[in-house]
């Protein structure tokens, strides 16, 4: 899997990153802004969402990731496994955004916690970039080692099997009834 350039750089960018969600982020939108430093959604409209569990989708290894970093063991439960659809009060109090507002309260919680003065010592970067390790990493080196992969194709492959052994047996004692 090839890694779009902007995908790990986004984990050690030298500034703070903010991403302003001023309506619906579902899937990839809340990936995209799971990958900022914060997040501040609009708290009239809209709800934040992975619902790759209702699409059938399932979730690369660094795409789950961000998600188990930066939030709660329950909260990613909840996220990957039930497809909850959060409002905007609700995802402040699972910890998956940092506050509610628009524009306004954007420039206000830059100011309120100095983000711009963080950047000063020239580290901040760097800093970003050993605490999200495990995300980087995943976005750097692909999503699974090789003999993973192949492991997890073999069970599939046998797991498939076994499904079709069990429907064929399924038809063959209907047919007899």
């Amino acid at each position: 899997m090839q890694n779009h350039p902007t995908e790990t750089f986004s984990h050690s960018y030298p500034m703070p990153t903010i991403a302003l969600i001023n309506g619906h982020g579902f899937a990839g939108a809340l990936m995209t802004a799971m990958m900022h430093d914060y997040r501040i959604m609009n708290p009239h409209r809209g709800y934040i969402c992975l619902n790759e569990v209702e699409l059938g989708v399932p979730l690369k290894a660094p795409m789950s990731s961000i998600f188990r970093q930066k939030t709660s063991p329950q909260t990613y439960r909840t996220l990957v496994l039930e497809g909850k659809r959060f409002k905007a009060l609700e995802a402040l109090e699972a910890g998956i955004i940092d506050g509610v507002g628009g524009l306004d309260e954007v420039v206000a919680f830059v100011d309120e916690l100095k983000l711009v003065e963080k950047t000063d010592k020239g580290v901040y970067g760097l800093l970003k970039r050993e605490m999200w390790r495990e995300t980087v990493g995943l976005l750097d080196n692909g999503d699974e080692e090789p003999e993973v992969k192949e492991k997890v194709r073999k069970q599939d492959e046998e797991l498939k099997r076994n499904a079709e052994q069990r429907v064929k047996d399924w038809e063959t004692a209907k047919a007899k009834l």
